[in-house]
C-alpha cells in the first residue's frame, strides 16, 4: 500500500512504486488528532520507509525480503511518546520549563521562546532583563519589536524566533534556501571497497552506531537503528546541559558514555570508537564537529567505508545555517504554529503548537532510514557516504503535504484510548526501575524490531565496543 507522502520519499531510496506492495498500512488517515496537518500520513510514510530499508538490508543477507505492517494511530502516538512513560508506574515529568512559550510583541506579531536548557533561558532571560517569571517575560516580551528580539536572542546565544506566516516563510531568505534542497541527501564523501554486512540474525546485526546527538531527532535515528540490531553507543559529556529524563524516551537499546571534546585524550578516543564503527550520527550546527576534527571528510579518512548521518536545524545553506534550532523553533518560524492557531485556537489567543513533536520524529525515522540506505549502498559499491537533512527541510516537507479538508476538522479526540495505550506499551527493567513506555511502531514479518538494552541515563557506560551483535 502507498500513501502520497511515502510517494516522495521513494525517490530517495531507489524504490520503484510497486515496492510498496510489501507494506500494509492499518488504521485511519488524517486528522487522529486535533491538527490539520498530515501528522498520521507523514508518520506511517517515513515509518514505512524505515522498514522497506530495513527489508532491503535483509534481503542482502538472506536473498529475502520482508513484508511491513505499520498501525497508523500507533504511528501517530510515536510522534508524541514522551508523553506516556512512566517509571515505577508514575508517570515521567519533563519539567518544561514555564517561561518557554510564544508571547506577544509589538505590532501584532508573536516571539517564540524556547528555554528549556538553562543556558538558553538564562541568555534570553539576560536579553529582555527579567527574573525567571512568565508575567515577567510577558511584560518584558511586549515592548520589544518582534524581529529586533528575535536578532537579539540569536545574538546573545540562545533560540527561538519570531512567528511568522507560511507566506513570509516562503520569502524569507532562509526559507528560500530550504525551499533549493531535497527532503535528504545521501552523498558519496570518499572511496572505500565494498562491505560485507556482518553475520547475524537480524537486518542490522553487527553495525556499530556512535550517536553524537541530543534532544529527540537525532537521537530518535539512533533509537529507531537499535530497533532493528545494531549496536549503539550514545556519546555526551559531562558539561553540556541535558534533560536526563529525556533518554527514558529515546535511549532504548543504548549504551551510553561520556566523552569531552575539549580534551585530548578523550578525542582521540572518539577517533578509535570511529575507527571501529560503521555509523557515525551527529546533530550539531554546521562545521561545529568539523572544527573539533571530525567533520564528515575527516571521518570518511579516519574509518574509509564510514556512514555519516548529518542533522542541523536550518539545513547547511543560507544565512541561518548556524543557527541553534528545535521542532517548536522551526514550526514558529515557517508559519506552522501561525496556522495552528488559526483553525484550532487554544486556551489563550495567538499562535498554536500542533499537538505532537511531528518533526523531531519524521527527521529521526528519515536519518535511519537514510543510514540504512547507506550501508546498503557500502555493501554493494563502497564508499564513505554523508546522509544530510534538517529539522526545516523535514518541516517544509510535513507541509508540502497539504491539509486535511476543514469538513474534517471537528470533534477529533485530543488523546488515545488507554486500552490503545495498553496495547502498544511495553515494560523494560532499567537500572532505574520498571520504565513503560511505547514499543516498535513498525512491524516485520520475519525480524521483529526490538531492543535489546535498556535505557540508562549518560555516562552509564565506558567508551568501549562491546563485542559485536549478531
Amino acid at each position: 500500500m502507498i500513501n502520497d507522502a511515502l510517494r516522495t520519499i521513494l525517490p530517495v531510496g531507489g524504490w520503484a512504486e510497486d515496492r510498496t506492495n510489501a507494506v500494509e498500512i492499518t488504521g485511519p488517515s488524517d486528522p487522529v488528532l486535533p491538527t490539520a496537518f498530515r501528522i498520521t500520513e507523514t508518520a506511517v510514510a517515513t515509518l514505512a520507509a524505515v522498514g522497506l530499508a530495513a527489508s532491503d538490508l535483509w534481503e542482502l543477507r538472506t536473498r529475502r525480503r520482508q513484508n511491513v505492517t505499520i498501525d497508523s494511530r500507533h504511528a501517530t502516538a510515536s510522534l508524541r511518546s514522551g508523553r506516556y512513560l512512566k517509571m515505577d508506574e508514575t508517570p515521567v515529568d519533563f519539567g518544561r520549563n514555564p517561561v518557554v512559550g510564544i508571547y506577544p510583541s509589538k505590532g501584532g506579531r508573536w516571539n517564540y521562546l524556547h528555554g528549556n536548557f538553562p543556558h538558553h533561558r538564562a541568555a534570553t532571560l539576560k536579553v529582555l532583563g527579567v527574573r525567571e517569571d512568565p508575567d515577567e517575560v510577558r511584560k518584558a516580551v511586549a515592548q520589544w519589536d518582534g524581529l529586533e528580539l528575535e536578532e537579539a536572542i540569536i545574538a546573545a546565544g540562545s533560540a527561538g524566533g519570531m512567528v511568522r506566516t507560511m507566506d513570509e516563510w516562503a520569502k524569507h531568505p532562509q526559507g528560500i534556501a530550504v525551499a533549493s534542497l531535497p527532503l535528504m541527501e545521501i552523498i558519496k564523501i570518499g572511496d572505500a571497497p565494498p562491505e560485507e554486512l556482518p553475520k547475524g540474525s537480524r537486518p542490522l546485526s553487527g553495525i556499530r552506531v556512535l550517536d553524537l546527538t541530543r534532544v529527540i531527532a537525532g537521537p530518535t535515528c539512533a533509537r529507531t537503528l537499535a530497533e532493528h540490531g545494531a549496536d549503539v553507543l550514545k556519546i555526551s559529556s559531562k558539561h553540556l546541559p541535558s534533560i536526563g529524563r529525556q533518554e527514558y524516551d529515546t535511549g532504548h537499546g543504548k549504551l551510553s558514555a561520556y566523552l569531552d571534546l575539549r580534551e585530548d585524550k578523550d578525542k582521540e578516543t572518539l577517533r578509535g570508537l570511529v575507527r571501529e564503527s560503521d555509523v557515525f550520527s551527529q546533530g550539531y550546527r554546521p562545521g561545529t564537529l568539523g572544527n573539533r576534527g571530525f567533520s564528515p571528510e575527516a571521518l570518511a579518512g579516519m574509518r574509509p567505508g564510514i556512514v555519516v548521518v548529518s542533522l542541523c536545524a536550518f539545513s547547511h545553506l543560507g544565512p541561518w545555517a548556524s543557527r541553534r534550532g528545535f521542532d517548536t523553533v522551526i514550526q514558529s518560524v515557517s508559519g506552522i504554529v501561525a496556522r495552528q492557531g488559526e483553525l484550532f485556537p487554544g486556551d489563550k489567543p495567538g499562535p498554536q503548537f500542533y499537538p505532537v513533536s511531528a518533526i523531531d520524529f519524521l527527521t529521526g525515522y528519515l536519518m535511519a532510514t537514510g543510514a540504512m540506505l547507506a550501508l546498503a549502498r557500502r555493501a554493494r559499491e563502497g564508499g564513505s557516504w554523508l546522509v544530510r537533512t534538517s529539522l526545516a527541510q523535514v518541516g517544509r516537507w510535513l507541509v508540502n503535504q497539504g491539509e486535511v479538508p476543514a469538513a474534517k476538522l471537528k470533534d477529533i479526540p485530543k488523546e488515545f484510548t488507554p486500552d490503545e495505550l495498553k496495547h502498544w506499551s511495553i515494560t523494560s527493567d532499567t537500572p532505574l526501575g520498571k520504565l513503560q513506555h511505547l514499543g516498535p511502531t513498525l512491524r516485520l514479518s520475519e525480524t521483529p524490531p526490538r531492543w535489546d538494552r535498556p535505557t540508562v541515563l549518560p555516562g552509564h557506560h565506558q567508551p568501549v565496543w562491546p563485542a559485536r551483535s549478531t
